[in-house]
């Protein structure tokens, strides 16, 4: 087809949904998936009658070794291909590395990086070859500063996500793939809700923290297009950023020490 197809993981809500809207209104179809299909479904029909493209629904796990698999047998099964990828599957996972069970922390591992890196060099080699590819990593402020107690491999998958993109921006400045990683900090989602801190942050954080989804996603598109490798979408997340590099490490790790009972649960 003449139009080009972007993967969007993640995608039943929040930044994921915000990201199939935004590549739908700039003309592409866009492959859809998440574990909940009615939400996908959903998702699609508005989509097509929308925008007036193709919209593919596909329901997989990426917390499991064969989600990939899922997600890209599909996309072969409708004869398309990848043109741009947004990994923005992910969660935070409640209470401390010591309370966890194994288990759960090797989903948060499969899908915030098996699933990430094995989507990105699936489909890479062909955006390569065809000279044009857009590869989006939904990162996190979080990625930028320390680690704070609880939800213990959150920031650190993040961080990596942040180090992987630039990788990729650098490995492929002429190929034609743009390769970023997103940082947003707070996000009005679903994201609190399903790791049980929505009244925690809600009570604690200013509402000048926080972002609109269709505003981060927005902000993600435009820096893929730009090819700038890291983008911290918001002014306050931008000072939060800076300032976290300025100050001494120890300084930086007992701020967090102080203030991450503010938006983490333990």
């Amino acid at each position: 087809m003449a139009r080009r197809l972007a993967l969007i993981t993640g995608a039943s809500a929040g930044i994921g949904a915000a990201f199939a809207r935004i590549y739908a209104s700039h003309g592409y179809d866009v492959a859809l998936t998440a574990r909940r299909l009615d939400r996908l479904e959903a998702l699609a029909a508005e989509i097509r009658l929308r925008f007036g493209v193709e919209a593919y629904p596909i329901a997989a796990d990426l917390s499991k070794p064969d989600g990939v698999d899922t997600v890209l047998a599909g996309i072969e099964a409708q004869g398309r291909v990848v043109d741009a990828l947004v990994n923005n599957a992910g969660y935070g996972l409640p209470g401390t590395y010591a309370q966890t069970s194994w288990s759960d922390q090797a989903d948060v591992l499969q899908t915030m990086l098996a699933a990430v890196c094995g989507l990105t060099h699936r489909v890479l080699p062909g955006m390569v070859e065809r000279r044009f590819g857009r590869i989006v990593n939904v990162a996190s402020l979080a990625g930028l500063l320390p680690g704070a107690a609880g939800h213990t491999l959150y920031a650190a998958t993040k961080g990596f996500l942040v180090k992987f993109s630039q990788s990729l921006h650098l490995e492929n400045l002429a190929t034609g793939v743009h390769a970023s990683a997103l940082c947003p900090g707070f996000t009005y989602s679903e994201f609190h809700d399903v790791n049980g801190t929505r009244e925690q942050v809600s009570q604690s954080l200013p509402s000048w923290l926080w972002l609109g989804a269709d505003e981060v996603a927005a902000a993600g598109y435009e820096a893929a297009e730009a090819n700038r490798p890291v983008c911290v979408p918001g002014a306050p997340n931008k000072a939060i950023a800076v300032i976290a590099k300025l100050i001494p490490d120890e300084w930086a790790l007992a701020l967090m020490a102080r203030q991450g009972a503010r938006f983490r649960k333990v």
